[in-house]
């Protein structure tokens, strides 16, 4: 039994239009998983269902059990951790992870007890009398984090926390929050459109696309098998091909080349798609399965690669080639699909 459940959850600002649409997601405990989507995919509206911020038109939501879809936010003993930190600039490191623990009137020398703890595990402790105007991006962060953790929540939820940090900061934060998260065995939802840092942090991630979850699987499987369109074009791939099923493992495209494929499509007229790196050009132009000839139209220099833009009868081609092997512009030039690189999607 999933330890967090979202059943046919669906959301409307205006009553008309959902924002949210018969979503569903189930979460183990002690997981990190992570809502991934372009802007507007219904990733914050489902985190804000979680915290009680707002009602879902129909659906439930259960917590280890028990129902929360109408319980109110003051009561679900959530962490809530958001872009902005949100910490009191009136108040030192200390009294900003104090501050829950306060409202909850328990015992001082208890709190200052979880609060020297908490402040250890988070790197806090030399900093315990700065104010968050006098701290880092990365420290205030960690603050946000400790006042958070401090109250064990069931739940961690975090709304693109690392937004506002500088590249290497995002990094170097992601791997705390990964550390601690696992530390704690506290269930945590990340929110963010960055999907290096979701996929480096993630057990699984759930892919959304207009108000639905997509794809929902760990980030390796997301990463070299999506299973539609939107997640393949979403993560990077490029390149997709019409196909028609002749047999198991046999497949024509438009133009009744043949292809041959390690996986198997379950409907007749499916899309095929591969990634840039797993194209190889070739000089054996006898090579007919699985293969197509083009023209070089742009050649771009990766630094360890070269990337090609290669026009061929079934469309355009993004290529990444040897550094050693240089092709020129305007070139012809044979290119190779391997069969086990090929990816059959659903839809």
């Amino acid at each position: 039994m999933a330890f967090m459940d979202l059943s046919d959850i669906c959301v409307s600002y205006d009553g008309k239009t959902n924002i949210l649409k018969e979503l569903d997601l189930s979460v183990k405990e002690g997981e990190l998983v992570s809502l991934l989507g372009p802007s507007g995919c219904g990733k914050t509206t489902t985190l804000r269902v979680i915290g009680g911020f707002i009602p879902p038109v129909s659906g439930t939501f259960t917590l280890d059990g028990t129902d929360m879809t109408h319980v109110p936010v003051h009561k679900r003993n959530f962490g809530f951790v958001f872009q902005s930190y949100a910490l009191f600039p009136h108040l030192d490191v200390r009294n900003n992870v104090a501050f829950g623990l306060k409202l909850q009137k328990m015992e001082q020398s208890l709190i200052d007890t979880k609060v020297n703890e908490m402040m250890e595990i988070c790197g806090l402790t030399e900093l315990s009398d700065r104010f968050p105007k006098n701290m880092s991006g990365g420290q205030r962060q960690r603050v946000a984090l400790a006042r958070a953790l401090v109250l064990e929540p069931k739940l961690l939820l975090l709304d693109e926390p690392l937004s506002n940090l500088d590249a290497k900061l995002r990094i170097s934060m992601r791997l705390e929050i990964k550390k601690l998260q696992k530390k704690m065995g506290i269930t945590t939802i990340f929110v963010t459109h960055d999907q290096e840092e979701c996929f480096s942090i993630s057990d699984r991630v759930a892919v959304m696309n207009k108000g639905k979850v997509e794809m929902f699987d760990t980030p390796e499987n997301i990463y070299t098998t999506p299973t539609t369109e939107f997640v393949a074009r979403f993560i990077g791939f490029e390149n997709f091909i019409d196909f028609t099923k002749l047999e198991e493992h046999t497949y024509k495209a438009q133009d009744g080349s043949l292809f041959h494929t390690d996986v198997i499509s379950v409907k007749d007229q499916c899309k095929a798609t591969i990634r840039p790196d797993d194209i190889k050009i070739i000089n054996d132009v006898n090579i007919a399965e699985n293969s197509i000839t083009g023209k070089i139209i742009v050649r771009t220099f990766l630094g360890k690669s070269y990337q090609y833009e290669i026009h061929t009868r079934l469309g355009r081609f993004l290529v990444n080639g040897d550094i050693e092997d240089v092709h020129k512009r305007e070139e012809i030039v044979t290119i190779y699909l391997p069969s086990n690189k090929l990816i059959l999607l659903q839809s």
